[in-house]
């Protein structure tokens, strides 16, 4: 499936300190899967207070059957839990059974891996480094979807979202929207049991749930979002953010807690610059930054 190079949202997924590991494990599991960039902390230390890190991830970009991730190596502060999860639409019962050993071995089962009144295989995992996969044995276009589960204080609220962000991104779409009955099954009468939705062509699912779930969504997986102009950022950044005290580098957290970073495509050209001192400026200006501002960056990097 070759989509990445247009992939506007992409998953980024901040690792401790694990992010090479899990990125060398996911595309030796999947097909016609690559690391595409990856960028490390430098042995000089950034104005961050990002303590022995040198040699880490700063920036991980991997294709997963052309489906593409980002990660990094951040610390200890955000742990991945399943309010986001990824879930893997696979062709055959060969490719599931695989999937489905590697993910588990190390991992956290969440729902069995079996037969289910919904699916002819399927299972719900957190694979070794915490990250939630759902593996579905059903081909669809799209190998991986995003899956956001709305729990706690944010249960009910999965079609007022789905809403939200379709209004926000071009080319998106409402495909399925389904509601809980009277008997629940996990969701109040009238919440989201089901919903399938695109993002610019990118297709995520969200639903709604009143089990007591012990976690909410966190910066551990956020969307980054490429923009080719201020105006865009300024679109999707006035729009979507909602906690000011989150608010930093590009990245915000929006009302229903779903954590974004708003990046302008420009950036990562100019941060890699084979000249240090260019790319030295561009970093530290941006480590100033709450909302990307395009000219200042380009000022920064032209000294």
């Amino acid at each position: 499936m070759e989509q990445s190079h247009m992939q506007k949202i992409t998953p980024c997924l901040w690792f401790d300190t694990h992010a090479e590991e899990a990125m060398n494990r996911l595309t030796s599991l999947f097909n016609n899967s690559k690391i595409t960039t990856l960028n490390r902390y430098p042995d000089v230390p950034l104005d961050v207070p990002m303590q022995n890190m040198a040699g880490k991830v700063l920036t991980g970009i991997f294709e997963l059957d052309g489906y593409q991730f980002m990660c990094l190596d951040g610390g200890p502060h955000f742990k991945f839990n399943p309010s986001v999860s990824f879930f893997v639409n696979c062709e055959t019962e060969a490719e599931i059974d695989k999937i489905w050993a590697t993910l588990s071995d190390g991992g956290e089962v969440l729902m069995p891996f079996q037969v289910y009144p919904f699916s002819e295989k399927f299972g719900w995992v957190n694979d070794k480094y915490g990250i939630s996969w759902q593996v579905n044995l059903k081909p669809r276009a799209q190998k991986f979807s995003p899956f956001l589960t709305f729990v706690g204080e944010q249960n009910g609220k999965a079609e007022e979202a789905i809403h939200f962000y379709t209004s926000l991104f071009d080319q998106s779409g409402i495909d399925v929207m389904r509601h809980y009955g009277a008997d629940g099954g996990g969701g109040a009468e009238g919440t989201v049991q089901y919903g399938l939705f695109r993002l610019n062509d990118l297709e995520l699912m969200a639903i709604d749930s009143n089990l007591e779930h012990q976690f909410a969504f966190n910066e551990a997986i956020s969307f980054h979002v490429e923009c080719d102009t201020q105006e865009e950022i300024d679109h999707f950044w006035d729009k979507m953010s909602a906690h000011p005290d989150s608010e930093q580098c590009g990245w915000l957290k929006d009302k229903y807690g779903v954590s974004w970073q708003i990046v302008p495509k420009i950036l990562g050209e100019l941060i890699t610059d084979p000249d240090p001192e260019k790319s030295k400026r561009v970093m530290d200006a941006m480590l100033q930054m709450k909302k990307m501002d395009i000219e200042a960056l380009k000022r920064a990097y032209n000294g």
